[in-house]
């Protein structure tokens, strides 16, 4: 799985996925600080990236669009310490990894997490 991390995901969480072996980038590495939403989607489905965000903007988004690609992991934890963001990242992770391979929206919660599959 590859991964974007839009701009309110520490880096530690974007290195956190590295240490595992993932492909993951962050839109303040690639000097993308300011590029809208609709463009980071779009550039996730490009470059076949799972998006990470804490904004709930992107799911309005994608049911707009009808489209089932790219899947958004969105972070609605009240614990927004990098490392638990990691942490509930990596659990997540290994328990839906197939629903975002095809196109899901997971929201991930302090305890537990939910998936919509896409289009919606």
């Amino acid at each position: 799985m590859k991964f974007l991390a839009d701009m309110g995901v520490s880096p530690v969480t974007v290195l956190a996925l590295r240490q595992q072996g993932y492909n993951a980038v962050h839109l303040n590495e690639q000097g993308l600080e300011r590029l809208p939403d609709s463009e980071i989607l779009e550039k996730a489905r490009q470059e076949q990236r799972i998006v990470l965000t804490f904004d709930l903007d992107f799911g309005e988004l994608l049911a707009i669009s009808s489209q089932s690609l790219p899947s958004v992991i969105i972070f609605r934890v009240q614990n927004t310490i990098p490392v638990f963001v990691s942490s509930r990242l990596l659990a997540v992770l290994s328990e839906c990894g197939e629903d975002l391979e095809t196109g899901a929206i997971v929201t991930v919660e302090d305890n537990r997490y939910r998936v919509r599959r896409l289009p919606i």
